[in-house]
């Protein structure tokens, strides 16, 4: 009966995983798409930087810091889900 727990688990960690990195490519290639089918975006600029990389240097590395966040909580919600059913 543990065994089954334990594959319930890590199933949901493997969904949860899952699911976090596609949301995440899905953002990144969203960005990509609109600088490709937006090309006048580079003609924007702040301090001289093109917007393009604003977006990438601001934008992206709190975007990783928060899918982070939010798979380090769910991940720990399954597992507290998880140790309340085994006991």
């Amino acid at each position: 009966m543990d065994t089954f727990y334990v594959r319930s688990l890590i199933r949901s960690q493997l969904r949860l995983a899952a699911s976090v990195a596609l949301g995440f490519l899905l953002l990144l290639v969203g960005l990509a798409v609109m600088v490709f089918t937006w090309p006048q975006i580079n003609d924007i600029r702040f301090l001289t930087i093109p917007l393009p990389w604003w977006l990438l240097g601001l934008g992206v590395y709190p975007l990783i810091l928060l899918c982070a966040f939010l798979f380090n909580h769910a991940a720990a919600r399954n597992e507290a889900k998880y140790r309340s059913i085994v006991r």
